[in-house]
């Protein structure tokens, strides 16, 4: 056992020990500036640093995984093993909590190591943490005797394996299962006794394993055992000391390591070349609102202080507590001696970090207020190189929970997951902080402590009922594989270079255009002359008997459409998508009262537009989505909407109005605007099919109509719109999402599409004109299963198909995010409690996916994916048009997310046409004009005064140059 350090020696070492800090750690000579984090600008959710960052870890990095002896180990009292405190804990009545749980066989990894060891070979990491049991060591906790020889030989062989099978081990000598012995005989942690006992275990550690251990770790997260251990009682010895405890409690934790570290360093650094640190947890904190003022900045720097800073303080710090516990606790914390300062002081090669839940749990009770916890892996990584300077640093324990009913395919905890590892990246990459390892938290599932076995923190999957305990991998576990094959988060971000075609479509969508009846000013329609300010009012007076000649109104006394079309043609763009009012233009639903001045003022929009060489994409039927009439003329809502087959008969007669009367300045129609969102707001499933169905008739109808009398004259395109967003499976690794995510684009996409154009692998004439054959399957299934008399989907008739075949001039989609998909939970039983969508799909959202302020994800590359879909379902002939496209971005002017979004997405659709071959011919940009508050609008509201945003100087530029070319060459469009 070795003694304190005398005065005098230290005396002698101060200036040696100063050099070594400053040339172990280069900043450490300026520390504690981890205030400054919180004074940083908050992260900008367009800049690839702020979102989801895809690159490469560092050559080298150490992926790895962990357990400790007491979570995984079992054989609680095989083979000379002796207690520990928590075996004692657990079996303790006053552990209700844990009811009859305890730890006796957990995992059996004792038994089953070489099992854990394969488990590590699957996911191919290059490091493998686990702790060494001390009570199965020395059962009577004392290192002085003789060893426990199957504990010996048992980490023996494991290490051996492991380093056999290329994986570095890195070895916890303590972590938490301290022997009971020394809980009954001293009090545990609360006596200093402990710190020269845990000294000479820690001397038996490395003499025995050290020759092939590089990487130790004295001792992990001590603030929970110094808290929940002696302080609160939730974890063993279960202790009641409230702060007073703890605070002693970690003293003696804190003094330990040092001797440990001290040990290695004077004993077997030279001749093992290894390394040793202490495993410190952390939760994170921020300003609630962001409000990063100096008082709220204090309050985080405190929090994260009375947490971490409590043990790497005296570590990686001066050697002392940090001022604001002195403050907090005063007499009550414990001291150290000038002596004892530079003896703690730089005790640690690297820093080890847990960062978990149990921790970011703990740290919801230390919040002050104006304060939030959240688990921002990268901001504590940040914390910790501006507080303690420039480290190396290893995340020790990495990862969360999830409850134990989730079983092995934990959806959840791959996105939990990539997030976490996903801010390492990006605090390596752009925070410069040395992270040189990971450990994805837990290998296998064990025994979670005060959880027992009701939550589960392992990669592999252990089914405790079961003798064998057999290990089989979970999705997160092929997730984890995935992501050290790639060695992070690789992703083609590459530019390709090249132009649009001439005839390309640079579009802007809107909605249904507002009508406005009368000119602006009376100039040339008003019959009367007037004689101003005769009385002095300054007001104007009929001159009586005074009749001028007057002329019919002009499209160019519509103000309103000279400046909406001023706004316009400053984008750049050369094709303009709106909708017609349909209620506005029949207010009966039928010919019986036609507004006559609605569609004077449809055609002057469309003349002025082909004054200025502009083409027009018009919609004639643009659903609401919301009440009165969802867009119908209110006698047709009244009588039943497209519940009503009149409905259709009305329908095109609207159309054949709108052909007759405007036709010759469109080249474009859309007869029906997202009939698959419209859909949606019926209230039963049955009805949903019946509108959908009524829906696609119509259109069938209208195009048949415009073939048939309009298009030899009048030569335009017609088509429906369709809402067309990516999905993806929630779970990549599970076959039962991958075809959620199949079945919900047939329902979005296929339901529609099939019956007009049927499908490149459809060989017989019969089966074109329907829906598809794989949603009709699982609809049939699914009324089966829910003991329905049939299918709800409608049949065509053999006429019906007929007509359907082939009605679509072009194909118009309207796109803006990708979002994730995962199976309905598909039993009896759930359907008769809640009844699912038809689709049997449940939408979720990626976090780790950049969004906009209304929560839209920014993932350029579905647009790429959904065109891919369509053109390899239907064959690629029929262009393609994406007809709507934008993102809501809040900022008034200068709109970033807006102008990111324009230039990666407009990339995708280019690399669709060019590599991927699809018959792409516009990208229409949603929208012209905000209404009210700044959102999807190139140009502010009329509140503001029609002020341009910064995107639409992007969008010209991409307009002008056709693209993306090389150098800075533009291209004139042949309109």
């Amino acid at each position: 056992m070795l003694n304190h350090p005398s005065p005098a020696t230290c005396q002698c070492l101060l200036l040696s020990l100063l050099l070594l800090v400053c040339g172990w750690n280069k900043a450490a000579c300026s520390l504690g500036e981890g205030r400054k984090i919180w004074q940083q600008p908050k992260p900008d959710p367009i800049n690839k640093d702020q979102s989801f960052l895809h690159d490469n870890f560092p050559s080298g990095f150490l992926w790895g995984s962990g357990t400790s002896a007491f979570q995984t180990e079992g054989a609680w009292n095989q083979e000379g093993k002796g207690p520990s405190i928590w075996d004692h804990f657990t079996h303790s009545t006053a552990s209700t909590n844990l009811a009859t749980e305890t730890a006796d066989a957990a995992s059996d990894s004792y038994i089953h190591w070489e099992e854990d060891v394969e488990a590590l070979k699957y996911l191919g990491v290059r490091s493998y943490s686990f702790s060494l049991s001390w009570p199965r060591l020395f059962p009577d906790g004392n290192a002085r005797g003789q060893p426990n020889t199957a504990a010996v030989d048992h980490y023996t062989r494991l290490i051996k394996r492991l380093l056999e099978k290329k994986i570095e081990p890195i070895v916890t000598i303590h972590h938490w299962d301290l022997p009971q012995v020394l809980q009954e005989h001293y009090g545990g942690w609360r006596n200093d006794t402990l710190v020269g006992l845990f000294e000479e275990y820690a001397a038996f550690c490395f003499r025995t394993f050290g020759s092939r251990v590089r990487y130790w770790l004295t001792m992990h997260n001590p603030y929970l055992v110094a808290v929940q251990g002696y302080g609160t009682g939730v974890h063993a010895p279960g202790e009641t000391g409230g702060p007073a405890g703890s605070l002693i409690a970690a003293h003696n934790l804190i003094r330990a390591h040092a001797k440990a570290w001290h040990t290695y360093n004077s004993h077997f650094r030279a001749t093992q070349k290894g390394q040793v640190s202490i495993v410190l947890g952390s939760h994170w904190v921020e300003p609630q609102r962001s409000q990063a003022m100096a008082a709220n900045v204090e309050l985080c720097q405190q929090s994260i202080e009375s947490v971490l800073g409590w043990f790497a303080h005296p570590i990686f710090g001066d050697g002392d507590y940090p001022v604001s516990l002195k403050i907090k606790h005063g007499s009550l914390l414990p001291t150290f001696s000038p002596e004892e300062k530079l003896w703690v002081q730089a005790t640690a090669d690297f820093f080890a970090l847990s960062f978990g839940p149990n921790i970011l749990r703990l740290g919801r009770r230390l919040v002050q207020y104006g304060q939030t916890v959240t688990p921002d892996l990268r901001r504590a990584l940040g914390w910790i190189k501006l507080e303690y300077g420039d480290l190396r640093v290893l995340v020790a324990e990495g990862g969360w929970f999830t409850e134990a009913s989730v079983g092995k395919e934990d959806t959840i905890a791959i996105y939990l997951m990539k997030r976490f590892i996903n801010q390492v990246l990006q605090a390596i990459k752009f925070d410069g902080v040395q992270v040189f390892g990971y450990s994805a938290w837990s290998l296998v599932d064990g025994f979670e402590w005060n959880n027992g076995f009701t939550i589960r923190r392992g990669l592999f999957y252990i089914d405790f009922s079961q003798p064998n305990r057999t290990r089989t991998p979970k999705t997160s576990a092929q997730y984890y594989r995935r992501v050290i094959a790639d060695n992070g988060f690789p992703s083609d971000e590459r530019v390709i270079k090249g132009r649009f075609p001439c005839e390309f479509h640079w579009g802007i969508a809107d909605s249904t255009l507002e009508v406005h009846f009368y000119p602006f000013s009376p100039q040339f329609t008003d019959p009367h002359l007037y004689s101003w300010n005769l009385t002095g009012d300054k007001s104007l007076h009929p001159v009586p008997g005074v009749t001028l000649h007057t002329r019919q109104a002009q499209c160019t006394d519509f103000l309103a459409i000279r400046d909406h079309l001023r706004l316009f043609t400053s984008t750049g763009a050369s094709h303009y998508r709106f909708a017609l009012n349909w209620s506005l233009i029949l207010p009966q639903g039928d010919l019986s009262n036609v507004n006559t001045e609605a569609l004077r003022y449809y055609r002057c929009v469309l003349t002025e537009l082909k004054k200025l060489d502009l083409e027009a994409i018009v919609i004639l039927y643009y659903p609401t989505y919301r009440a009165p009439n969802l867009g119908l003329p209110g006698p047709l809502h009244a009588s039943g909407g497209w519940l009503n087959s009149s409905t259709v008969g009305a329908f095109q007669e609207y159309a054949a109005l709108c052909f007759q009367q405007l036709g010759s300045s469109v080249s474009y129609w859309i007869t029906i605007n997202e009939p698959n969102r419209l859909v949606d707001v019926y209230s039963s499933g049955k009805e949903m099919h019946e509108a959908a169905h009524s829906l696609l008739l119509a259109h069938a109808k209208v195009w048949r109509l415009y073939e048939r009398e309009y298009s030899s004259q009048q030569r335009a395109m017609v088509s429906l719109a369709l809402h067309a967003d990516w999905v993806e499976p929630a779970n990549p690794f599970v076959e039962s999402h991958k075809a959620a995510a199949q079945r919900f684009l047939l329902f979005e996409l296929g339901r529609f599409l099939d019956p007009l154009l049927g499908t490149r692998y459809e060989k017989e004439k019969h089966n074109k004109g329907d829906y598809p054959q794989e949603l009709k399957a699982y609809l049939e299934e699914r009324a089966r299963v829910m003991g329905l008399p049939g299918s709800p989907l409608p049949n065509f008739t053999e006429t019906e198909r007929e007509e359907l075949r082939g009605t679509l001039s072009f194909i118009s989609l309207n796109h803006f995010t990708t979002r994730l998909v995962s199976p309905y939970p598909d039993t009896q039983i759930q359907f008769q409690q809640k009844q699912p969508p038809d689709h049997g799909c449940m939408m979720l959202s990626d976090p780790t996916w950049p969004s906009s302020s209304m929560g839209q994800a920014l993932v350029p590359w579905g647009l790429r994916k959904i065109l891919n879909w369509v053109s390899q379902r239907y064959g690629g002939a029929l262009p393609v048009i994406v007809t709507a496209s934008g993102v809501d971005d809040r900022a008034p002017m200068e709109d970033k997310l807006r102008q990111h979004f324009l230039r990666s997405y407009l990339q995708e659709a280019f690399k669709a046409r060019q590599i991927d071959k699809v018959n792409l011919q516009g990208f229409y940009m949603w929208k012209l004009q905000d209404r009210h508050a700044p959102q999807f609008g190139l140009f502010t509201s009329t509140h503001y005064q029609s002020k341009a945003k910064a995107s639409i100087a992007v969008y010209r530029e991409i307009i002008t140059r056709g693209g993306f070319p090389e150098g800075n060459t533009t291209q004139t469009y042949n309109r």
